[in-house]
């Protein structure tokens, strides 16, 4: 593994432990160049997924781009990591067991907001005022309505 401090080529695993839930490991590594020390992780791909945007253009599915995506809506809120890490995961455990090799942005957007309005109310709007391209004040009305409605 590519130490991301000083890009050596070798690093050495110091431990090893599952995650909390199963999904991956997690592996403490150390650099013997630089002395860095870094945290990758090892997770199951079952089949590699292409997403299809909303214009037609195909991509690899990225997860750490999911990832960051929910970090944004879910920024200065106190969502504990290991909650965010399994709600990520579930999602993608869910997209590589459709069976589909190809998914569009709309169906992992509805997943993520599926997900965040479990966890955090705000990070919820947050995403899909962004998903849902509000232009108005009227449509975030609309959405806080709704989640007043669910309560």
């Amino acid at each position: 593994m590519r130490c991301p401090y000083c890009s050596n080529n070798e690093s050495q695993v110091k431990d090893s432990r599952p995650t909390e839930d199963f999904t991956a490991i997690r592996r403490r590594r150390y650099c013997p160049d630089c002395g860095g020390r870094f945290t990758t992780f090892e997770r199951v791909q079952l089949r590699e997924l292409i997403v299809v945007k909303t214009a037609g253009r195909k991509v690899p599915f990225d997860r750490d781009k999911l990832m960051r995506s929910v970090q944004v809506a879910l920024r200065k809120r106190s969502v504990e990591p290991e909650r965010i890490e399994r709600m990520v995961s579930g999602i993608v455990r869910q997209l590589e067991g459709s069976g589909e090799p190809e998914v569009s942005s709309e169906q992992i957007g509805k997943l993520v907001m599926e997900g965040l309005r479990v966890l955090d109310d705000v990070a919820y709007v947050r995403f899909a005022s962004v998903y849902k391209n509000f232009r108005e004040a009227k449509d975030f009305e609309e959405l806080i309505g709704e989640l007043s409605d669910d309560d």
